[in-house]
């Protein structure tokens, strides 16, 4: 319990600290675009929507990839994150070359402003599997497998409603021999007396007007002559 906590605690501690990183990769790369979206005629009131598409579309990809892991669909989302981050990524490295010093080499400068969108897409991806594993605790796979096999070998014990249905199943075949007894000539007696039942049951089963107490007795006269 207590080694569960202290990963719990760990995993949140990790997610609070991705989340971070994620916001400041993302407000460098968000200033970055803005200025080149600036640089290149969008006006500055709109300039701040291109950097959030871009990045944007980062983030909600790989949220998606992660949630459709496994799917058919999850080529749509993945397709998104590729073109995502290529253009994020080059259009971080094209604003760098633009707006570096003269006196900073342009391999330097775009390899520098490649890594908020990169960090940003390697975080975004790391928060969403941090966030997935910190949920509720569940019961160990090893454990389920256990109890179900164990579940699964142990033999199956008979239910009251199977008692009950194998009790009515008896019954019936007593009666359908009780009446063919009854049709070979055999009195509700004897017949009582060949299944083990009392001659009342036997009785019931034959409730019809024509089977009186007289048939019996004749019947058990002929049983008793010599």
């Amino acid at each position: 319990m207590r080694e569960s906590e202290g990963r719990r605690w760990a995993a949140m501690t990790a997610v609070a600290g991705t989340v971070f990183i994620a916001a400041g990769a993302f407000w460098l790369s968000f200033t970055s675009l803005a200025d080149l979206a600036a640089r290149s005629g969008i006006g500055a009131v709109q300039a701040w929507a291109w950097p959030l598409i871009v990045d944007g579309i980062i983030v909600v990809a790989t949220v998606a990839v992660v949630a459709l892991a496994g799917q058919r669909s999850a080529w749509y989302p993945w397709a998104l994150l590729v073109g995502g981050a290529l253009v994020s990524v080059t259009a971080n490295a094209i604003h760098a070359v633009v707006a570096a010093d003269a006196d900073v080499p342009r391999m330097l400068a775009a390899s520098v402003a490649a890594v908020p969108p990169v960090v940003l897409l390697a975080i975004t991806h790391l928060t969403v599997i941090l966030t997935r594993t910190t949920g509720p605790d569940k019961e160990p796979a090893d454990a389920v497998s256990f109890s179900t096999a164990t579940a699964e070998s142990m033999p199956a014990l008979p239910s009251a409603d199977t008692e009950a249905g194998r009790r009515e199943d008896g019954v019936a075949d007593r009666r359908a021999l009780g009446w063919e007894l009854r049709e070979a000539g055999w009195s509700n007696k004897r017949i009582a007396r060949e299944l083990g039942v009392h001659p009342s049951t036997v009785g019931r089963w034959f409730a019809v007007a024509h089977l009186t107490d007289t048939t019996d007795t004749a019947d058990e006269r002929e049983e008793t002559t010599p």
